[in-house]
């Protein structure tokens, strides 16, 4: 708990919360945004790759960031489409949400094209991989930057997809405390318009 709250661990969850709206399949405090991976000691510029070997090395510290009940499932996962081979990069099973969590790691920043890539390994585990018992399967997008603007208008939470930054190097406490408050007042600002209803502008013919 005292690490939970010295890591901003319940202003990070509400900021992933904040970005599912209405008809969301994505279940509330699921997920956190920012995930802070200092622990896995990558330093400056880093391919997927190195970030994927580095949460198999610490699987255990990645599993408590990301949240309790998570299991271990695959790696690589490979699914096979109209003959093609596709593979997502980590897989696991959350007890308390009693579904698959795929998950895939990308370098940079957010881009739209990752949405569909997502969307048809859900369907293919939807349909291959969900057992009875189990809800659908979510899908959690890594990246080292996201683009907010371009999450918020796709709206991927109705799909069943998160998105949420992650950081390998852990600012300075103060530093720390600032960039996640600025970034939870941001992600406040974003629900609170989702919840206010647009006012259509007046017609002239029916003022008068």
């Amino acid at each position: 708990m005292r690490r939970f709250i010295e890591r901003k661990g319940y202003e990070r969850r509400e900021i992933a919360n904040a970005q599912l709206g209405a008809g969301s399949l994505v279940p509330r405090d699921a997920f956190r945004d920012p995930y802070l991976l200092d622990f896995l000691g990558l330093k400056d510029s880093f391919l997927e790759n190195d970030l994927e070997a580095a949460i198999r090395r610490e699987m255990e510290a990645f599993l408590l960031e990301v949240g309790n009940g998570f299991a271990f499932i695959d790696r690589q996962k490979r699914m096979i489409i109209d003959g093609d081979d596709y593979h997502l990069d980590l897989l696991f099973f959350s007890r308390p949400l009693r579904r698959l969590v795929a998950v895939e790691l990308k370098v940079g920043k957010f881009h739209a094209q990752y949405e569909g890539q997502m969307k048809l390994y859900l369907k293919w585990l939807d349909k291959y991989e969900r057992r009875a018992g189990e809800e659908s399967p979510i899908g959690l997008i890594l990246c080292t930057e996201t683009s907010r603007e371009q999450i918020e208008l796709l709206e991927m939470h109705k799909d069943g997809i998160a998105v949420a930054e992650y950081w390998t190097e852990l600012p300075p406490k103060a530093e720390l405390e600032s960039k996640i408050q600025l970034i939870y007042q941001q992600a406040q600002e974003r629900l609170a318009r989702q919840k206010t209803p647009e006012i259509e502008p007046t017609r002239r013919g029916a003022a008068e």
